[in-house]
């Protein structure tokens, strides 16, 4: 289990650099980005995640998959039901990242675990809907391939994530503006609640 989850999360680093922009018509799932696809290949926008939530939220768990960081300076979507990272910084962030020039992210062992127990906790099991979001869906896809592994069998991404994809051109260049959950204007807050937060057992 280790060594798929450390493989899985290997890809899933080498990826995330190469994140294309990407828009969402009716039906576009066909030309998601290859590091956005999913083996089970379950999508939801911003805004049917957020309507399926409104209507069915106690057959559903909604999961924040997004280091602990992201989430405290980046903010949450409001109807998560809880934050449980794919992958996490490690506790001393000494090691460098020079490819992607960020930090070293490690794989969170716990993560399929922390998923279940989660899902019991709010009285589903494996074959209850999840729907995971990450910053743009790259990693959402890479944890929901994981999931289904796992045995786990309605993994929906959100495969334009919290923050959605890079503009390429003119004031947008660089800045994710061009979809998501934020730009989508759906609820997320700066303000944590602890309840919802991932500490490590």
């Amino acid at each position: 289990m280790k060594r798929t989850l450390c493989i899985l999360s290997l890809a899933c680093l080498a990826t995330l650099s190469h994140a294309q922009e990407w828009k969402q018509g009716a039906s576009d799932w066909a030309n998601l980005p290859t590091v956005k696809q999913s083996r089970q290949g379950l999508y939801l926008t911003p805004q049917q995640a957020y309507e399926m939530v409104q209507k069915e939220g106690k057959n559903t768990l909604f999961l924040d998959i997004r280091t602990r960081a992201e989430a405290m300076y980046v903010g949450m979507p409001s109807a998560v039901d809880a934050l449980v990272p794919y992958v996490e910084h490690q506790e001393i962030m000494g090691e460098w990242d020079d490819k992607r020039n960020i930090y070293v992210l490690e794989p969170n062992v716990d993560f399929p675990k922390e998923v279940e127990r989660r899902l019991t906790d709010k009285g589903l099991n494996k074959q209850s809907r999840i729907i995971l979001i990450c910053r743009s869906g790259d990693r959402s896809a890479k944890a929901s391939d994981l999931l289904a592994m796992s045995g786990f069998s309605s993994v929906y991404s959100i495969a334009e994530g919290f923050e959605g994809d890079m503009g390429k051109e003119g004031p947008s260049a660089n800045r994710r503006t061009v979809n998501g959950w934020k730009n989508a204007n759906l609820p997320w807050s700066y303000k944590l609640d602890k309840t919802k937060m991932y500490f490590p057992k």
